[in-house]
C-alpha cells in the first residue's frame, strides 16, 4: 500500500556538533540537500491538508509523497528554512506553541541548549500568507498523556482557538508535544475539530492509520542526504497506541 513519508524537522540553522535532543537541529546545508534530493527524484511535497485528504480517499497517494513539517515554531524557521522551501517551491506545515509565540524555546536550558525565539503572531501571519500551513502545538508545550480532563481541554481546543484568533483563519492541524498522547488526547483532538494530529512514532503514513495519530520520520542532526534517502524510502509499520481508526472508539 502506498504511503506518504511525514518529516519531521524543528530547528533551520548554523549549530554545533549536538549530542543531546539531535533531532532539534539540522544544518541549513543539509536542509538544502534534503530538499535538492526531493527535487532530484521528482517527490510530491505535499501539503498537510492534501495529505490527509489522500489517506482519507478523497483522491490518490501520488507516488513519493512526502509532508514536510516544523515543530515549535521557532524564528530559524523563517529566517533559514522558508527562504529554500519558496526556492524549490514546496509547501510546509508549522506547529506552533498557541501561548509562547513570542517568547522563546526554554524547555531546552534544561538540557543545557540555547533557547531560540519562537515567532511572533505577525511573523506567523507572514508566514501563514507566503503559503505555508500553520497548525497548534498546544498552548503550553507539554506532555498529553494523563492530563486532566480540563487541563486537556485547554491545551487542545484553546490552543486552537487562540492561533486562530492571531492568524485570522482557521487551524485544522495539531501536533502533540514531545509526541505525547493518549487515547484521550486523540478524542480530544476529534473534539475540537482538528482534520489531523502526528506524533513521534516513527513510519510512514498510509490510509490505515487514523489521522489524529499519524506517525512521522525525525530527521536528525546527523542526517545527510544518504541518511535523508534512506528514512525516505524505509517502509517499517510503527508501532504504538491508536494507529488505526479500528482502535479508536468513535473514529471508524
Amino acid at each position: 500500500m502506498s504511503g506518504i513519508s511525514i518529516f519531521m524537522y524543528h530547528q533551520v540553522g548554523r549549530f554545533p556538533e549536538m549530542r543531546e535532543h539531535r533531532a532539534s537541529y539540522c544544518d541549513t546545508d543539509r536542509f538544502r540537500g534534503h530538499m535538492r534530493y526531493l527535487k532530484f527524484i521528482g517527490a510530491n511535497v505535499m501539503s498537510m491538508s492534501a495529505a490527509v485528504a489522500a489517506l482519507q480517499g478523497q483522491h490518490p497517494i501520488p507516488p513519493r509523497a512526502v509532508v514536510l513539517t516544523f515543530d515549535d515554531g521557532c524564528e530559524n524557521f523563517y529566517e533559514n528554512a522558508l527562504p529554500i522551501l519558496q526556492e524549490y517551491g514546496f509547501p510546509a506545515i508549522v506547529y506552533a506553541i498557541a501561548g509562547m509565540t513570542g517568547k522563546s524555546a526554554q524547555w531546552l536550558a534544561a538540557s543545557g541548549h540555547p533557547t531560540p525565539p519562537l515567532m511572533t503572531d505577525a511573523r506567523l501571519r507572514e508566514v501563514a500568507a507566503s503559503g505555508i500551513e500553520i497548525g497548534s502545538h498546544a498552548y503550553d508545550h507539554i506532555h498529553l498523556a494523563g492530563l486532566p480532563e480540563s487541563a486537556l481541554r485547554h491545551e487542545v481546543s484553546d490552543s486552537k482557538r487562540r492561533l486562530e484568533d492571531a492568524l485570522g483563519r482557521t487551524v485544522e492541524h495539531f501536533c502533540y508535544p514531545y509526541g505525547s498522547h493518549d487515547l484521550a488526547a486523540i478524542l480530544a483532538t476529534a473534539e475540537a475539530g482538528y482534520r489531523s494530529a502526528v506524533t513521534c512514532q516513527r513510519g510512514a503514513a498510509t490510509p490505515d492509520f487514523d489521522v489524529l495519530a499519524l506517525p512521522r520520520k525525525g530527521v536528525s542532526y546527523g542526517d545527510d542526504a544518504i541518511g535523508f534517502a534512506w528514512k525516505l524510502h524505509m517502509k517499517n509499520k510503527p508501532k504504538g497506541l491508536a494507529l488505526s481508526r479500528a482502535h479508536v472508539p468513535g473514529r471508524q
